[in-house]
């Protein structure tokens, strides 16, 4: 880790050819991490409520996790975004002049056979997404399962995991995990993501809820706080992922506790 905020940010590409390699670094700063934020990227949603978009939020937990589950059942992981930090919110850095955080790429969607929203793949495109190499050269995802489980990232109940919104991003990865379909109801999937991902979990669309003046999305949270996107574009897994972290750590953070308190 490193002190020096000014350090050039690199996100580190995750490939099959270069998987076990990324994975072994991640292990190996570990020890160093406190706070974990994540985001994925889908193709988008194909089954949704019959209800404006603004009433999602008032739908009853067991609705919204029946309409999650079908979605994800339905469709794959493209990229996943991961950023760690120290309890400072420095990244790892190697021994060089930069920080790292990391973006890995999955083989399993085919944009030209799997279920996909079309509107959602064309934003991906647009934002630097390349599903034709994805598909060549991306990483498996039961490869990606067995690595991750040895890594020592999941199980590990002394991180803080950081996400925005997450619903999906948790039904991806657990989907992931356990190789399989997501549970029945919304009280097993809560057990499993307490199973793999620790007591220590703060999603920041909920926390500004307690924040005077902050709401919408991430960019939008983001830009009231000034805090600047350092790396990539929106959608693009490994920049949203920094991006959450450093909103999180830098200014969302000390307003949850002040609400606390």
């Amino acid at each position: 880790m490193n002190p020096n905020s000014n350090q050039h940010v690199i996100v580190r590409e995750v490939w099959a050819s270069n998987l076990q390699k990324e994975l072994s670094l991640i292990h190996s700063v570990i020890p160093l991490i406190s706070f974990v934020s994540f985001d994925t990227e889908f193709p988008g949603t194909i089954i949704t409520p019959k209800v404006d978009k603004h009433m999602y939020s008032k739908l009853p937990p067991t609705t919204n996790y029946s309409f999650m589950k079908a979605n994800v059942d339905a469709l794959k992981i493209i990229q996943l975004g991961l950023t760690l930090s120290d309890s400072n919110g420095n990244l790892p850095h190697f021994g060089t002049q930069n920080a790292y955080i990391w973006q890995f790429n999955f083989s399993d969607f085919d944009v030209e056979w799997d279920y996909h929203n079309v509107k959602s793949i064309k934003l991906l495109e647009k934002q630097g997404i390349d599903f034709m190499k994805n598909r060549k050269d991306g990483v498996p995802s039961g490869l990606f399962r067995d690595f991750i489980l040895k890594s020592g990232l999941l199980l590990n109940f002394h991180i803080t995991w950081v996400t925005f919104h997450s619903s999906y991003d948790f039904g991806f990865l657990i989907k992931l995990l356990i190789g399989r379909q997501l549970p029945p109801n919304v009280h097993l999937f809560r057990q499993l993501v307490a199973r793999f991902f620790g007591p220590k979990i703060y999603d920041m669309k909920h926390i500004i809820k307690f924040c005077n003046g902050l709401y919408g999305g991430l960019e939008r949270v983001s830009q009231t706080l000034n805090v600047d996107r350092v790396v990539g574009n929106n959608h693009q897994a490994g920049s949203d992922s920094l991006l959450t972290l450093q909103t999180y750590i830098y200014e969302v953070e000390g307003c949850l506790f002040q609400s606390i308190s």
